[in-house]
């Protein structure tokens, strides 16, 4: 039977997974491919609706009841965090109203964070597409932005109120995750689904022409030179293993979260590898 592997369209997730996608993996099976946002793949990955799912890791206190995390493929860095973005001077984000990409995201989790003693007026979760805009457009007052938008922000006359990367990675000390890699319990094995992601990855890194076309087709951002930025900060040697830092920032980000009354408390990954 085919694995059913759900993903987002953006370059790293493309880059990492082409060659399993396209059967280059020795031993891995088939796979039958779901495109979807993040905010999509938290919601499809509650339902348990995949076998290999991208969500965020703000979402794992919902799904390791049915989900086991893999030590790879996911986004994980440093230099690589959300932005929140305006048109104005504000300096915070009271009062605001502000547009972000889902309500389980990493993004959200950590904005809720940095911005506990100026809360926004009112959140509304629109696709990730439209939240330039509509901060440009003066629909919000503020947008949260990621991927991408890193490089893309000024087209639209805005500006980075807050970096929340820069802003995590000075309090911690730690990489910032941001997708994690799961596997679904009693149907996938972690360790052959581990190596066949890192296999995966070695391909592209080995040949990273090879996967060219297929990144391109699927980016929302189709420019080469975004592209390989992306790529660039996003696939890095946390995608390759989390590692003991990897495993501390998850463990930082939602123990915080769980302290702060915003998620469930969850066991502690570092605990568990070691």
């Amino acid at each position: 039977m085919a694995l059913s592997l759900a993903v987002s369209p953006c370059p790293n997730d493309t880059f990492v997974f082409h060659a399993l996608i396209h059967g280059q993996v020795p031993g891995a099976p088939a796979v039958d491919l779901t495109f979807a946002d993040v905010d999509v793949t938290n919601t499809a990955a509650e339902r348990g609706d995949f076998d290999l799912v991208k969500v965020s890791y703000a979402a794992l206190p919902w799904l390791l009841d049915s989900y086991e995390l893999l030590p790879c493929g996911g986004a994980l860095g440093r230099g690589c965090g959300p932005l929140v973005l305006t048109r104005d001077q504000r300096t915070d984000l009271t009062g605001a109203t502000v547009a972000v990409p889902g309500d389980r995201t990493t993004a959200y989790l950590l904005m809720r964070l940095w911005s506990a003693e100026h809360p926004p007026a009112k959140i509304e979760v629109v696709p990730f597409h439209q939240i330039m805009p509509g901060v440009a457009a003066g629909t919000f007052d503020a947008g949260l932005v990621i991927h991408e938008a890193r490089f893309t922000y000024q087209r639209y006359g805005l500006t980075a109120l807050a970096d929340l990367g820069e802003w995590w990675e000075a309090d911690t000390g730690l990489p910032i995750p941001l997708g994690a890699i799961l596997a679904r319990k009693g149907t996938v094995d972690p360790a052959e689904a581990t190596g066949w992601i890192r296999e995966s990855l070695r391909k592209g890194w080995l040949d990273p022409a090879a996967s060219q076309e297929f990144i391109l087709a699927n980016a929302q951002e189709m420019e080469p030179a975004v592209v390989r930025q992306h790529i660039e900060l996003y696939v890095n040697e946390f995608t390759l293993d989390l590692g003991e830092d990897g495993l501390a920032a998850a463990d930082a980000l939602l123990g915080r979260a769980a302290a702060a009354g915003l998620t469930p408390a969850v066991p502690a990954f570092s605990a568990a590898r070691s």
